[in-house]
């Protein structure tokens, strides 16, 4: 999500731009509250040329149109389980148990392991060898 609003990712903008506007034409997006503020913070603080807070803004309501998981506190104790099953980060554990609540089956992610499997959801890194898989 970040490195298609970053002027300054190369190709890997060209390639979550194409990913993102297929999501937007299948209507297929989806996402939990916990992207839309991870990527709020890193486009505006954390790139190289960041994007004023407003431009940001208008991103996250837009994309606020897709389908977003509202995690409530057993969702976190979910993800501790979660977490603790596949010994990876609470952080990532939520971003997996959002995607399963909100029904996805691929999730989109360059920090996971390419071609992964958390229950029902597969984790596909964009950039990496199973997108065509």
């Amino acid at each position: 999500m970040v490195y298609s609003y970053d002027r300054s990712a190369g190709e890997k903008r060209d390639i979550a731009k194409a990913c993102i506007e297929a999501l937007w034409r299948s209507k297929t997006g989806c996402l939990s509250v916990q992207i839309l503020q991870e990527f709020y913070v890193t486009v505006t603080q954390k790139v190289r040329n960041p994007l004023d807070s407003v431009e940001a803004g208008r991103i996250v309501r837009d994309l606020s149109h897709w389908k977003v998981h509202s995690p409530d506190a057993e969702d976190v104790l979910e993800a501790i389980e979660t977490q603790q099953q596949y010994k990876i980060s609470f952080w990532d554990a939520m971003i997996i148990w959002s995607a399963q609540q909100i029904g996805a089956e691929l999730l989109w992610s360059e920090d996971l392991n390419d071609g992964q499997e958390y229950g029902p959801v597969r984790v596909i890194n964009p950039f990496g060898s199973s997108i065509n898989s």
